[in-house]
């Protein structure tokens, strides 16, 4: 099957399961607990390359249960913010890997005012862990606040084009920040094509992070379809249980192969 493009989690249970559909891309979800054992993490890239799969990480979301953002107040934070970056550029530099990062997640302190001024002060702070290595970290889109598309209007002028950031678009993301509007989400789309080297693929009714299967919300696939096609993507589908059965990652997976299909026959 085309488009075999999953996420996980480090344990070898998770990862054997996505490894017996032959996938192209395979995304390790990490937590806070995972950076203590980065041979670990080593190891699971390995098994990825020795598959000729390609590799990504993605950054920790939490530190002792609290929402990481690069501008929280909270100095713990922050400096488990950079060294957990440090360290993964490390790991990806060296074992051939791409890491996620977000600059900051909802309910945080960047969720607050949307200003140009703090739109200032978030390009700061991003070029600062940009020096760990700038070809590592592709920055993904919140919901609200300074990373959002639908909620900060100097997001792509002030700060992705000027540090022409590398990117992942979080589809879903955008779509809710935008409270559903498929136009909108096509001009996001568009603008941040240069930038784009990364996309999350789910689906949502636009107006809370529901993370649905393809083809069980409102996002128009035939829209995006050409829009992501020739990019690395995953489809990151919430799943049930202890996550380790991907069935409804593969069926998205399927549901976007089949759209691929009907355009073919609507061209002839």
């Amino acid at each position: 099957m085309k488009f075999i493009r999953l996420k996980g989690n480090l344990e070898q249970r998770n990862l054997d399961n996505r490894l017996s559909y032959d996938p192209d891309i395979i995304e390790f979800y990490l937590s806070e607990r995972d950076l203590g054992d980065q041979e670990r993490i080593r190891d699971r890239i390995r098994q990825l390359h020795a598959r000729g799969v390609k590799p990504f990480l993605h950054h920790p979301p939490t530190y002792r249960g609290e929402y990481l953002d690069i501008l929280s107040e909270n100095p713990e934070v922050r400096r488990f913010y950079h060294e957990s970056c440090e360290a993964l550029a490390r790991i990806c530099m060296e074992e051939r890997a791409k890491c996620v990062v977000h600059a900051h997640y909802v309910h945080t302190a960047s969720c607050g005012d949307v200003t140009r001024e703090r739109t200032a002060l978030l390009r700061e702070e991003i070029t600062k862990v940009m020096a760990y290595s700038r070809d590592v970290f592709v920055w993904e889109d919140s919901i609200e606040g300074l990373f959002s598309y639908g909620c900060n209007p100097y997001l792509i002028e002030d700060l992705i084009e000027p540090l022409e950031l590398p990117l992942t678009v979080d589809v879903s993301h955008t779509f809710i920040s935008y409270r559903g509007d498929n136009e909108r989400l096509r001009d996001i789309l568009q603008r941040t094509a240069p930038y784009a080297q990364y996309y999350h693929l789910v689906d949502s009714m636009g107006l809370v992070h529901d993370s649905l299967q393809l083809g069980r919300g409102k996002i128009d696939w035939r829209m995006v379809k050409p829009l992501v096609l020739g990019k690395d993507f995953i489809f990151e589908i919430t799943l049930s249980g202890d996550h380790s059965d991907c069935t409804p990652m593969v069926d998205s997976a399927r549901y976007f192969a089949d759209i691929v299909a009907e355009e073919r026959v609507e061209v002839k």
